[in-house]
Order: C-alpha cells, then sequence, then structure tokens
C-alpha cells in the first residue's frame, strides 16, 4: 500500500538536549519524504546543539557531547534542510507538541523563514492515542507486529513511524469514530487533508499550544489568567499582557504569531479612530448660505466723535475775559 499524496510528506524525528521546546536544541534530525510517486527519500544529519547534552538525555537517545563535538550546527545546516523538505506536508509521532514547534525555533534562529501557511501536518501519535491510546513501540508492536530495532534513534523511529501510519489507514479505513459531540465518522482515510483535520484536535495557533482556535476561528490563550479569552479581548482590556509575553520565556514561534495578532489589532484600532474622526467631522453643523442674508460678519466701523457747534466770539466775551484774568 502507497499513500495518496498530491505532494510529498515529510515524516521528521528529533533527537534534543532536552524537551523545553524555547529553550532545547536539536542534536539528531532525520526525514524521510514520501513522494506522490511512491517512492522515498531519507536524510539523517546529527547537529552540534551549542550547548551541553544532559546525561538524562543523552541516556535516552544514546547521543553524547562526544558525538557531536565536529558535527555542524543547525544554522549550518538550515537551508540545506528546508531545501530537502521544500512544499512537503508534515508528519511525525507527537509532531504537533514537540517536533514542529522545536524545529520552527531553530529555522527562526538560523534566519530561515520556514513558512508554515499552506502545509497540512499529520500527527501519527493522535491518530494512535484516540483510537488505541498507547506508545509508539506499542503502536508498532500493535499494527505491524514488530519491534523496533535501535529505539530512540531518529531513523529507526521515523521508519516505524512510517509504516504505523500506513498500518493505521488499513486499519482503520472502515472504522467509525464519535468524537465528543457525538458526531460520527470514519476519520482515518488515505488523504493526508482528512488525517490533517483529525490529528489536529487542538487547532494550535503556535504549536506550542500556548494560543489555539476556538469554534468561530478566532486565536484564543490556552494557559494563565486568560485562558479561554481571545487574544485581541485582552489586549482591549489588558494592552500590557503582550509586551509581557514578548519579554517571557516564550517560544521564538509563538512570541512570532503573537506579534501578527498584535499587528493586526493595531491596524483594526486605526481603522475605527480614522472612522470616529471622520464622523466627529460630518457631524458639524455647515453654514447655511442664504441669497437674502449674508453669513459674513462685517467689521464694526468706529463711529465719529461727536463735536459742538463752534460759537461766535462777542466784546461782551473779551471784556468778560480781561476782568477774570486781571487784563
Amino acid at each position: 500500500m502507497k499513500l495518496n499524496l498530491n505532494r510529498p510528506l515529510a515524516f521528521f524525528d528529533l533527537e534534543t538536549t532536552g524537551v523545553n521546546v524555547g529553550a532545547d536544541r536539536i542534536v539528531e534530525i532525520a526525514i524521510l519524504k514520501a513522494m506522490p510517486d511512491g517512492t522515498e527519500q531519507i536524510k539523517t544529519m546529527r547537529i552540534n546543539p551549542e550547548m551541553p547534552i544532559p546525561l538524562a538525555s543523552s541516556l535516552i537517545h544514546g547521543i553524547y557531547d562526544k558525538d557531536i563535538a565536529n558535527e555542524p550546527t543547525f544554522k549550518e545546516v538550515a537551508a540545506e534542510l528546508a531545501d530537502f523538505i521544500g512544499d512537503a506536508d508534515l508528519a511525525g509521532y507527537n509532531s504537533n507538541r514537540f517536533d514542529i514547534p522545536v524545529l520552527l525555533e531553530e529555522f527562526l534562529r538560523a534566519g530561515v523563514d520556514f513558512d508554515m501557511s499552506d502545509r497540512k501536518f499529520v500527527d501519527v501519535q493522535n491518530v494512535f492515542h484516540q483510537m488505541e491510546q498507547r506508545t509508539l513501540r506499542a503502536a508498532y508492536k500493535f499494527y505491524c507486529d514488530k519491534d523496533i530495532v535501535n529505539a530512540h534513534s531518529a531513523e529507526a523511529d521515523i521508519t516505524a513511524t512510517y509504516h504505523v501510519l500506513l498500518a493505521q489507514i488499513e486499519r482503520y479505513k472502515d472504522t467509525e469514530f464519535e468524537d465528543k459531540q457525538g458526531n460520527i465518522s470514519k476519520p482515518v482515510k488515505n488523504d493526508v487533508e482528512a488525517l490533517h483535520t483529525f490529528t489536529n484536535m487542538n487547532k494550535p495557533v503556535d504549536f506550542a499550544g500556548r494560543m489555539v482556535f476556538n469554534e468561530q476561528g478566532q486565536e484564543i490563550f490556552n494557559f494563565g489568567k486568560h485562558k479561554g479569552k481571545t487574544v485581541e479581548q485582552v489586549f482591549d482590556t489588558e494592552p500590557s499582557y503582550y509586551a509581557w509575553m514578548r519579554q517571557g520565556d516564550f517560544p521564538l514561534y509563538t512570541k512570532k504569531k503573537l506579534e501578527e495578532i498584535w499587528a493586526r489589532w493595531n491596524k483594526k484600532k486605526e481603522q475605527l479612530k480614522q472612522e470616529k474622526q471622520q464622523q466627529t467631522i460630518a457631524s458639524k453643523p455647515k453654514p447655511i448660505v442664504g441669497s437674502g442674508a449674508s453669513n459674513v460678519v462685517k467689521p464694526a466701523v468706529p463711529q465719529e466723535k461727536k463735536t459742538k457747534p463752534a460759537v461766535e466770539v462777542t466784546n461782551d466775551m473779551l471784556e468778560q475775559l480781561k476782568m477774570k484774568f486781571g487784563k
């Protein structure tokens, strides 16, 4: 059986220094690229994480500091990896919650704009957990009746994941599933679009799960004191929350999506402000222009000072003056 693909589907798995999406780094990446014609391409790389690998992590995946001391950094191979993945959709095991957000963090640190806007992403674990709820090792045994050789090596895990998905599609192609709302469907199909819809239950905005889409397609916070509120609603009532998240210990991709929503929110605010200004101007009374009256206020014309009329001087008047002044 082969996958029904319109474009490549890149299965990938990461081994890392730890499980902190924002802080830990990749030490190994394996990509199995399933092509529409049924062929497969595999690329595996070890990466120098530029930080010590904790012993607890090394004991799980078997990669120690000495093993990656001379390997390239992610920044040095980022463009090559992005080119290999190309426009492929993405698939993995627990990839929506861990592998995809970690990979996006690494691309952002390297300055590579790895566009996720038009990609589908299939999380094989979500098919498994919703239908059977077991681990990858158990899934491989359950679906393929095989044991993983070299478990926790990236290539062995991703190859197992690929074969588990093929077996899941075959096993559940006619199986009914009832969701939490009581809707019954047959969601596991040989179709990436259908698998994308079925395995993305939380509709993540940032893949780290800090923000998700609600039923109306609005971004809402999925943590903290504002959990369940739309991001724009929080910006309306507490815009300082944006600055707190920008300065906080959140993944870079979470901050990138937050900035996009902030820019959109500010644009809406500016448009509303301009509309209000235009309404204010439109509501001011306009001067009434009529043919029989003038609306122009004429300046006041200063009135001339009234003077008494001149009186003719007589001889009696002169005599009185002489007597008054003694002359």
